[in-house]
Parts: C-alpha cells; sequence; structure tokens
C-alpha cells in the first residue's frame, strides 16, 4: 500500500515506536509475495523484525490471499512467489524458531471473520480510508474497484484480530487502516458487551520507505526501480551506477546537493559511519566530491551487507522441502490461535449452534 497519513497519524507514529519490549506483546506483520524482496523492504520492515523477534511474540504472514486483490488475473506470480519470499525471510535472519511465519490462504478462518466484519463497516467508509482512496487512484481503478480490494481494511482487520495483535509494524500510510481496525474492534465489543477482541497500536519504523534508484517514486517491483536482497555483486555494482545523484553537480568541483541524491538517502540507512558520512556530506556540499567516490562507498556497504544474505539464501535454496515444511509448521501454530478467536467471535454473535 501507499504512503499517505495526517498529523494525527504522525503522532500515532511518535507514540507507536515508543512501546517497550514485552513477550505478551503480539506483533503482526507480512508482506503480499508478487515478486522478490528487496532494499526498501529491508529498511522498512525486516531488519527491524529480526530485532522484534527477540523483543515480543511475533507472526509474520505471508498475504497471497490478499495479492489475488490486484493479481486475479495472474494468480502463479502469487503462488510461486510464497517460497521465494520465505527464503528472503530466512535469508535475513528472521527464525521459525522465534517467529511464526505463516501462509494467509491456508488459514479460512481469516476468511470467515471478514465475512463477519463486513456487517460491521459500511461501503461509504471503506471509500472513505484514505489509504484505500490513494491506492485507487494509483491504479486507475475509477469505478472498476474489484470488491475485494475495497474491502481489504477488513480483512486486514480479521488478520490483526485473529491473533489479537497488539502491535502492527506499518508505514506511515497504514495508519488509517489501523484506525480502521480498531473502529471494527469496538464496535464489535460493544455488541458482544465485552471485550473480545484487542486494538492495535502502530509501530512505525524510523526509515519507513526507501526511494527507488531512479528516486521518481518509492522503491517498488512494479516500477523495477529495486535492488532485490538476492541481488548479484554484479547486479549490485550495475544498480549503483545507475542511481540517482544531483543533476546539478556537473563537475567535481561544482557545489553539489544532498536534496533528493539517492545515494546519500541510501548511505542514510545504511552506512553505520555517520561520522564519516557527515565528513563526506559536507565536502559534497563545498564541491570538490565526484559522484562516482560517493557511490563507491555506497557500493562497497551495499556488497558487504548483501554478500551474506545472498549466501544465506543460496543454502536455504537447496532444501525447498525443508523450508515448505516450516511454512506448513507455522501455519498450523497460526490456524490454531485464529480457530480460537474465531469460535470466540462466532458465539459472541449467537452462530454456535451444537
Amino acid at each position: 500500500m501507499s504512503e499517505h497519513t495526517t498529523q494525527a497519524g504522525a503522532e500515532t507514529n511518535r507514540a507507536s515506536i515508543t512501546v517497550p519490549s514485552d513477550k505478551n506483546h503480539l506483533i503482526l506483520t507480512g508482506d503480499r509475495p508478487t515478486g522478490p524482496l528487496h532494499l526498501g523492504h529491508y529498511v522498512g520492515s525486516l531488519r527491524n523484525r529480526v530485532k522484534y523477534q527477540s523483543q515480543y511474540k511475533q507472526f509474520i504472514m505471508l498475504a497471497d490471499a490478499q495479492a489475488l486483490t490486484d493479481n486475479m488475473d495472474d494468480p502463479a506470480k502469487v503462488h510461486n512467489n510464497v517460497l521465494e519470499v520465505a527464503l528472503d525471510y530466512l535469508a535475513v535472519g528472521i527464525d521459525p524458531a522465534q517467529s511464526t511465519i505463516f501462509i494467509q490462504s491456508q488459514i479460512p478462518e481469516l476468511t470467515e471473520l471478514t465475512f463477519y466484519y463486513l456487517n460491521l463497516v459500511t461501503v461509504a467508509r471503506l471509500e472513505r480510508n484514505p489509504t484505500i482512496k490513494q491506492e485507487i487512484l494509483l491504479r486507475n481503478f475509477e469505478r472498476d474497484i474489484p470488491a475485494g480490494f475495497l474491502t481489504y481494511p477488513v480483512s486486514q482487520a480479521a488478520d490483526i484480530t485473529a491473533f489479537k495483535a497488539s502491535l502492527v509494524p506499518v508505514g506511515e500510510d497504514q495508519i488509517p487502516m489501523i484506525e480502521q481496525t480498531n473502529e471494527i474492534v469496538r464496535r464489535f465489543n460493544r455488541l458482544a458487551k465485552r471485550d473480545i477482541l484487542v486494538e492495535a497500536q502502530a509501530l512505525v519504523p524510523e526509515i519507513g520507505r526507501l526511494v527507488g534508484i531512479d528516486g521518481k517514486a518509492k522503491m517498488s517491483k512494479s516500477l523495477g526501480n529495486t535492488i532485490n536482497l538476492g541481488a548479484t555483486s554484479a547486479e549490485i555494482k550495475a544498480a549503483v551506477k545507475m542511481i540517482y545523484t544531483d543533476p546539478l553537480h556537473l563537475r567535481v568541483e561544482d557545489p553539489g546537493h544532498l536534496e533528493g541524491n539517492v545515494a546519500f538517502i541510501y548511505l542514510d540507512a545504511f552506512d553505520a559511519d555517520k561520522d564519516g558520512l557527515q565528513e563526506m556530506k559536507d565536502h559534497y556540499v563545498r564541491g570538490g566530491l565526484g559522484d562516482g567516490t560517493v557511490k563507491k562507498r555506497l557500493e562497497g556497504i551495499l556488497q558487504d551487507m548483501l554478500a551474506p544474505i545472498r549466501e544465506r539464501r543460496q543454502e536455504y535454496e537447496k532444501d525447498r522441502g525443508q523450508v515448505l515444511q516450516m511454512l506448513k509448521q507455522g501455519t498450523e501454530r497460526a490456524r490454531e490461535i485464529a480457530a480460537k478467536t474465531t469460535d470466540e467471535v462466532k458465539a459472541a454473535i449467537g452462530l454456535k449452534h451444537f
């Protein structure tokens, strides 16, 4: 989903990142398996998940059913990428012994909860959701909106509440989705006359998105402006050469500009030597430092960071059957929890007949 927020959303951002580590908190997060994961995913979510798994209970969902809401014309694309994304998870250090990784479509209770929750929202409210409105514009749906896409906030509410997740890592653009989830939670609990479902809090990362190598938009699989986590050394080198810098920096001696300069945006995200980086920035701004030198520093950092990820991925690829078994076990654990919540919901609305 695209990024969109309000001032109120920004307030939620600041509050959400101060939540103390506590294994009583359950995190739900995940990805749509529509292609390989890239640096944008790593900055915005993956490296945080590695950290969160030792701090909270963490469930990570491969949202294949949700991915079909705008990929129904190519379901094989979604199916084929489930295992690919799982390999990326393992490669970056997500541990299935600490984080439960599961496949959304294999938990029918999530669909069942969505069906019940649809009676708690109106079409008008869904159409007012800022995230949905922005996505409709980006996809040029106009009035030809797939019903599954329009009702995605309800499906997301089902995912979150099924596990009674109290923390949901999201970009600022997704905060309206969490707000709508909590509206459904409050309305259902009033209907049930007791608190069955749990409200969720947005957990917004300090770096929520990463601009693409072209500098024109966020890093996106569909735009082809990514550096994938499994990229080869040659692919990383070629991508760094293409990175957008400062179009006004024509000669080495010219003063350079940092604003909108993708090379420095990436260095801010990945360079651990902040003092050395600041010296480079100062040199670039006053002139006398070429873009090639900046890119060389960036390439070295990315090569060092991605090489072990690529190597671990290659090792896991040797036994895809074992990875699939890990997903099966995670899905079974997740379904037990979702089924328990679904039973509670059905009992509260009088649908437990036997």
